[in-house]
């Protein structure tokens, strides 16, 4: 059995940030409906890769959820999601600020239709404050969540993180979000509003940054692959190649210098503490790269190691793909789906020991489910052929 079998999400979300939310919840046994305009979709059912005419990115946030369409502008629309909230458990959706309310579903009126039910919700910034009706896009809350700015190397252009982590991690946040209200539930009865916001998520992230404007008045800005709290924490030179280690401690610098024979730099005031050297790491990366140059990427990996440094060589997306430990980790699911074929997607990182780890089903072609679940709410075929013939669905 999976850990959320039971639990029935009404999915309102499009593009990333929401799906992805949803997709967690999925991936682990939530009756995940997504809600789709007719004839429209998601907009993410146009984004690459594409095989053809279907959205491999699609197929991936999308996995695993039943699909229905409806169009909540009709009254006919509204109605069979007022009966669809009174089945339900969440209502997710990520739309502008005010979208769901105008369409007479703001969470007082959900709650009049299902007092237990749970309202989870994406926006850009908020749903308070001077910027609250601005659209977003993830590219948009890196900027102006500040992580643009901390991002690149020293005399650089501030940078977009490679991945879309504004909308991932925001995504993952309302999952949290939404388990947390689900067992308050559990206990109360008691439904509730969740709310996060995708530049937030980027302050959150933004930590140590924040804390050292806050507390010492400095403020930090790109400083490429180091850490700027802890030392040496970096990408290093190879004579093949690079790779990065990871110093988190005194004893783990001693041990470093060792292997370096380099006593002489643990002698150095320069780099006595972690602190120290975070200071002085200008001067104390080259003392690295000297030694370190001299050595193939096999070499470092299996000396540094051997002292229980972590060392990571810096891999790219086809040895992620290939590397042995993806496959261990069965992080990489084979799915037949409709359209596109046999696809290969990302899997969960979430490991569950009672749980199969596994997918349980393809993305939805828009309206697949039309009947199934309609059907349970009392709507006979006959209904469902005049809802789809005025476009309702």
């Amino acid at each position: 059995m999976r850990p959320l079998e039971g639990v029935r999400i009404l999915d309102l979300s499009q593009a990333y940030a929401g799906p992805f939310c949803t997709m967690n919840l999925a991936d682990h046994g939530a009756e995940v409906i997504k809600i789709e305009r007719p004839g429209a979709g998601d907009q993410v059912r146009t984004w690459g890769p594409m095989k053809d005419g279907e959205s491999g990115f699609h197929a991936c946030l999308n996995r695993n959820k039943y699909g229905i369409t409806l169009d909540l502008k009709t009254e006919e629309g509204k109605e069979v999601f007022r009966r669809l909230l009174k089945t339900a458990d969440v209502v997710c959706e990520n739309y502008k600020v005010g979208v769901l309310e105008k369409l007479g579903f703001s969470y007082e009126a959900m709650r009049e239709i299902n007092p237990r039910i749970i309202y989870a919700n994406i926006t850009g910034f908020g749903l308070q404050g001077p910027l609250a009706q601005r659209p977003c896009y993830d590219i948009v809350a890196q900027a102006m969540g500040g992580m643009m700015d901390v991002t690149g190397f020293a005399g650089g252009l501030p940078t977009k993180v490679g991945p879309a982590i504004a909308d991932n991690y925001t995504g993952a946040l309302l999952a949290i979000g939404i388990l947390m209200a689900l067992y308050k539930r559990e206990r109360t009865g008691e439904g509730g509003h969740v709310d996060v916001a995708m530049v937030d998520t980027m302050i959150h992230i933004l930590d140590h940054f924040i804390i050292d404007y806050t507390i010492l008045g400095e403020k930090h800005s790109r400083s490429g692959n180091n850490d700027q709290s802890i030392a040496p924490f970096d990408s290093f030179a190879a004579k093949d190649g690079m790779f990065v280690l990871a110093c988190g401690t005194d004893g783990m610098f001693a041990k470093l210098c060792g292997l370096m024979e380099r006593p002489d730099l643990l002698e150095d005031a320069r780099y006595a503490t972690n602190y120290d050297r975070c200071c002085n790491y200008a001067a104390l990366k080259p003392e690295i790269e000297r030694w370190s140059t001299t050595r193939t990427v096999d070499e470092l990996e299996e000396a540094i190691l051997a002292i229980g440094i972590p060392f990571g060589r810096i891999q790219d997306v086809e040895q992620v793909v290939k590397n042995p430990q993806t496959t261990a980790r069965n992080m990489l699911w084979d799915v037949d789906q409709p359209g596109m074929g046999r696809i290969t997607i990302t899997g969960t990182p979430i490991k569950i020991s009672y749980e199969e780890d596994k997918l349980i089903k393809a993305a939805p072609v828009m309206g697949e489910d039309n009947a199934r679940i309609l059907e349970t709410l009392g709507y006979t075929p006959q209904d469902l052929a005049a809802l789809s013939e005025k476009g309702v669905i």
